[in-house]
């Protein structure tokens, strides 16, 4: 709400002081001498700027290599006709599952979705807007890019190129001669509109090889491999990472969730927590060697059962608390004091089969113990062992974190929560005075352009008014159904059908897909 609020005062202020500053008698001309001799031009929630400056960079690029930019401009032609038809079955593909997933009351299907609508603040992290909006700016300075490259090429007069903001989002224009576009055939249309969703995919595919080969790019400074290097760990701003509401009805307040090493401002932070610098190298038995590893042990430790800790039966009598028990909401048993605040209760299961519960101080029980299932995966040495299982309430895992640091990190909590708490980087500097934030840096922007711009490319195919894909379908017809429908009005006919059912495609999934993100 606060930057709701603040754009909307900021865009009342502009457009107030400019209504004041027109409609002044003494201040009118000279105001709007000054917009025009600089391009600007002010309406409501919309500033736009635009120039003559580029005008000389945009021929030389037209008549450069003119037979490689016939080329270039006819692939991108093919492309944009194919990214028209796709674009429609991506979209339908998209509305069937935003539907299904209305009808289903399963928000997980969302994720699965190659087009999303995007909300700051919900969907899109305020941290990272300067990442969304340089990308946005970049890709449609690069889309209309295409579109004057190709304008000069088909020897169509180039007016000016412009900056405009609408809200808050940025974007890019070029001005063409109209008499000029309408004069050249069908085919050199499509040339010219087919170059800004061609290049929008160029740059996505750009942005992709630079992503993959980022660590050759990087390897002289920073090196890989080897484990996931930690660059922030955010304060957490409940009191528990856990829920804890089953907790306080049965007697078990949240100390559990913050006895194994953290502080309770955060899941990963604290005397024994990770801290920046720290290199990851498992969780649990699983190793990490970069990022993807990091989030991939999560989720599988997230998926399957709590792992249990071998002991011997020899320490397990000497730690254990004695302590009463209580049966959460869930059915698990919780054994210790509620007031404990290193003590975590474990289950394990004796000859006779049956499940028996002890209350061990964590740290001391399973620090340096090995994974196992069953008591027979502790067998050995023939010495007595037992295999002792956290018990814990809902997804609550106890997780053993290996770091760079002196000693083990134990984590217990959602595992969602440790990985939207703790944010990592596969890339390593070879040196202490390189930054450890660059790497994320650039390989998040590159994320962004490929997302963007392949988002940039796709909406801007769809066959729908005031879009790219307008002029596409409308030359594609002219070029294809010329000699099949002779009257150019039953071929506007056409378009139009199309054109409006595009249009209510897009609206449709623009509408549900905005439901969908700020309503749940």
């Amino acid at each position: 709400m606060p930057v709701v609020v603040c754009v909307l005062g900021g865009w009342c202020v502009v457009y107030l002081a400019d209504t004041v500053l027109k409609s002044s008698p003494s201040l009118k001309e000279s105001y709007e001498d000054r917009l025009a001799s600089y391009g600007l031009t002010i309406s409501p929630f919309h500033l736009r700027w635009q120039t003559a400056l580029f005008n000389r960079l945009f021929y030389n690029w037209g008549r450069w290599k003119p037979r490689f930019l016939y080329l270039w401009f006819s692939l991108g032609m093919f492309f944009g006709i194919a990214a028209m038809f796709g674009s429609v079955i991506l979209l339908g593909k998209t509305l069937t599952q935003t539907l299904s997933q209305m009808l289903t009351e399963a928000p997980t299907a969302q994720n699965d979705q190659m087009l999303q609508v995007v909300v700051p603040g919900v969907n899109l992290p305020i941290s990272q807007l300067s990442y969304f909006f340089t990308a946005i700016l970049i890709s449609g300075v690069i889309h209309e890019v295409g579109h004057g490259v190709a304008a000069i090429r088909e020897q169509v007069r180039l007016n000016g190129f412009g900056i405009f903001i609408f809200i808050v989002y940025p974007g890019a224009f070029v001005d063409l001669f109209t008499t000029h576009l309408q004069l050249i055939s069908p085919i050199q249309q499509l040339r010219i509109f087919c170059a800004g969703v061609w290049h929008n995919f160029v740059l996505g595919v750009a942005s992709l090889v630079v992503l993959f080969i980022l660590p050759a790019l990087l390897f002289p400074f920073y090196y890989t491999g080897t484990g996931a290097l930690v660059t922030e760990v955010t304060e957490w701003a409940d009191s528990t990472p856990a829920a804890t509401d089953l907790d306080a009805d049965f007697g078990q307040g949240s100390s559990q969730h913050v006895a194994c090493g953290y502080l309770a401002d955060s899941p990963a932070n604290g005397p024994r927590g990770l801290y920046v610098g720290d290199l990851v190298t498992a969780l649990q038995d699983c190793s990490v060697h970069s990022v993807e590893d990091w989030n991939s042990c999560l989720e599988e430790i997230s998926r399957k059962p709590q792992t249990g800790y071998c002991i011997k039966a020899t320490i397990q009598q000497q730690l254990s608390v004695s302590s009463r028990g209580f049966r959460r909401l869930d059915g698990t048993i919780e054994c210790c004091s509620n007031n404990s605040l290193t003590d975590v209760c474990f289950s394990y299961s004796n000859n006779l089969d049956s499940r028996l519960y002890t209350c061990l101080p964590a740290r001391k029980a399973i620090e340096a113990s090995r994974l196992c299932r069953t008591n027979m995966d502790c067998q050995k040495d023939f010495v007595p062992s037992l295999c002792v299982t956290p018990s814990l309430e809902n997804q609550t895992r106890l997780i053993r974190v290996k770091h760079s640091s002196q000693i083990d990190m134990l984590f217990v909590g959602h595992p969602l929560h440790l990985q939207y708490t703790v944010s990592l980087s596969s890339f390593i500097p070879r040196h202490s005075f390189l930054s450890v934030d660059l790497p994320v840096v650039l390989e998040t922007f590159c994320k962004y352009l490929i997302s963007l711009s392949g988002a940039l490319a796709v909406i801007n195919a769809v066959p729908c008014f005031a879009l790219d894909g307008q002029w596409i379908l409308n030359s594609f017809l002219e070029a294809t159904l010329s000699m099949l429908i002779v009257e150019k009005q039953n071929r506007e006919f056409v378009g139009f059908l199309i054109l409006l059912a595009g249009s209510t495609l897009l609206a449709a999934n623009v509408a549900l897909g905005l439901w969908v993100v700020t309503a749940r």
